[in-house]
């Protein structure tokens, strides 16, 4: 085998195994990425009849609800997690005592980087 070709040979698995492991590390989507981490972790008191919602008006049953956020203003500031009420209470970077999800696990700290980067991405609708 030419030298050159085997040194290819020998490498491709490693560039294929490196690209494989980047799928997110261009642009987090709402409805790929964000909405089935609401839906696993929010979803069971943040619906129309449930108690998350009573206490505060926080919907999380469509991209428009999550942007409208409680009836105290906007969760989401796009492009600045650090400013955003919805990432700091599911990073509990707040009072033990309105962390979120409320009196559950804590996200697992990956999924607490997907919706970090998706608000400083833009929180898009994408």
């Amino acid at each position: 085998m030419n030298k050159h070709l085997s040194r290819f040979a020998v490498g491709l698995p490693l560039i294929l195994v490196a690209l494989s492991g980047c799928k997110h590390s261009g642009e987090v989507s709402f409805a790929r990425d964000v909405q089935p981490i609401l839906k696993k972790h929010c979803v069971e008191c943040h619906l129309t009849n449930g108690q998350g919602h009573a206490a505060s008006g926080f919907l999380v049953e469509s991209y428009d609800s999550v942007m409208k956020g409680t009836r105290f203003g906007p969760v989401v500031v796009p492009g600045d997690a650090l400013s955003s009420s919805l990432y700091r209470l599911v990073a509990g970077e707040v009072d033990p005592s309105i962390r979120m999800p409320h009196r559950k696990d804590p996200l697992p700290s990956a999924e607490l980087v997907v919706i970090e980067r998706w608000i400083n991405q833009g929180a898009k609708n994408n």
